[in-house]
């Protein structure tokens, strides 16, 4: 208990803004929360404060060193890319298992309550035959899926829980942060998920409002 993935129906879902709005209500209860983004892609090393990585450190508490960021994403690509194109460009490749391992050592050792950050969404690529989904499995970890209330969004979450769900990958619960602009109202969305996902709790978070309320997730997650 206490160690989650955190993964998404795809790219720029919110993935980074939930995880690092649980890392601050945990330390705000007095907890000493642990996060990793282990594969990063888009990763600008002259603005290292603004990847996924730095986010997370600040909202840890902790300063964007390269001592810090090897410890918390070693595998970072500067091509906003899939992870196995983006470590193409590099003359690179993401091997699995030393990821697989880094991970199962990370939530082994580490303080609970911990997040795990994936990359992109639940099927993207990591090398030439493993994904996301495949890495989440390997790991052993119950995982967070986050999706959007988006037109279209609930076939991406439908279809990206089944594929987790075919692997044996633990949901621990799905979160809809709320699209910007979207014409689907959030209270909708929710509504029509429940119906297919009996079983594994929802949470709806206004993830571009300040006075967003993630103590029910994070409670959940502890």
């Amino acid at each position: 208990m206490g160690a989650n993935f955190i993964t998404g129906t795809g790219t720029d879902i919110g993935k980074t803004w939930l995880a690092c709005a649980l890392l601050r209500h945990w330390r705000a209860a007095g907890l000493a929360p642990a996060a990793f983004k282990p594969v990063l892609s888009g990763f600008d090393a002259l603005r290292p404060e603004l990847s996924d990585a730095g986010q997370l450190l600040f909202a840890l508490g902790r300063e964007s060193s390269t001592a810090e960021l090897d410890a918390i994403a070693p595998w970072r690509f500067a091509a906003p890319l899939s992870p196995d194109m983006a470590a193409a460009r590099e003359g690179r490749r993401i091997n699995f298992d030393e990821l697989v391992a880094f991970s199962r050592q990370a939530a082994a050792a580490s303080p609970r309550p911990l997040l795990i950050e994936a990359v992109g969404g639940v099927m993207a690529p990591l090398d030439q035959t493993h994904t996301v989904r495949d890495w989440i499995a390997a790991s052993g970890l119950p995982c967070l899926l986050v999706a959007g209330s988006y037109l279209g969004s609930l076939s991406h979450t439908l279809t990206a829980l089944e594929a987790l769900q075919r692997v044996g990958a633990g949901v621990t619960a799905i979160v809809v942060n709320e699209t910007p602009g979207s014409t689907v109202a959030l209270d909708a969305t929710l509504e029509a998920l429940s119906r297919f996902v009996a079983g594994i709790p929802l949470a709806a978070i206004a993830r571009d409002s300040a006075r967003a309320d993630v103590a029910g997730l994070a409670g959940l997650l502890c």
